[in-house]
């Protein structure tokens, strides 16, 4: 259903089935199509329509019919991750489309930091289906191991799966070891056993210069 031409648009063939996207990403579609904007609060995908940290708002719009639809989003790569019954915590400006078969929510991920005391909250999208997830470049899945921790600077955060713990070291990031780190900063540690996935380019976090 999910296939990608080139690296930036994903296509969605559709016979009668649906699809939820970021509203506005749909580039072109053949066929006969029906949308529908989702928007508020409650369960599915209307769940992460508002990312509660920097008071962005996410609207989403259901697409369903017979044909292909394609989606991309400022040039963007796109990255498919296939779910078996498990759940993927993705950051919601990350996310593209998802199967209308998978459920979506939002979760509290931790306190960013005791001065503040802001929330983290992320996007769950769980069951069995695929997912199109955005990057600012390629992005790259980083095996967590027992052995092996990770550790993650926010701006580079995309998305994680699998039996992951995560946790939040304020007060330093990467560019702390340069000196070049400015205002109240956290890293991400994960430990277990899962996914991590990253991208080439830093957004600007509201953690100051993380």
């Amino acid at each position: 259903m999910f296939r990608l031409q080139g690296s930036k648009v994903l296509a969605v063939d559709m016979t009668g089935d649906a699809v939820k996207a970021k509203n506005g990403s749909m580039v072109a579609y053949d066929g006969q199509m029906a949308f529908k904007k989702l928007s508020g609060g409650g369960e599915g995908l209307r769940g992460m329509v508002t990312r509660r940290l920097t008071g962005e708002q996410m609207t989403v719009m259901e697409v369903k019919g017979h044909g292909t639809c394609w989606f991309a989003d400022r040039a963007s790569e796109i990255n498919l991750v296939g779910l078996q019954g498990d759940k993927l915590y993705v950051e919601s400006s990350n996310l593209l489309a998802t199967d209308a078969g998978l459920r979506t929510g939002t979760t509290f991920t931790g306190l960013r930091g005791a001065s503040q005391g802001n929330g983290l909250f992320t996007t769950t999208v769980e069951g069995h289906g695929q997912v199109a997830i955005m990057s600012d470049g390629p992005a790259v899945a980083l095996r967590v191991s027992a052995q092996y921790p990770l550790t993650v600077d926010p701006g580079a955060y995309i998305a994680h799966q699998g039996k992951l713990r995560q946790s939040f070291q304020s007060g330093v990031t990467f560019r702390t070891f340069l000196g070049e780190g400015g205002g109240e900063a956290f890293q991400i540690r994960f430990e277990g056993d899962g996914l991590v996935y990253v991208q080439p380019s830093e957004r600007n976090t509201i953690a100051g210069d993380a």
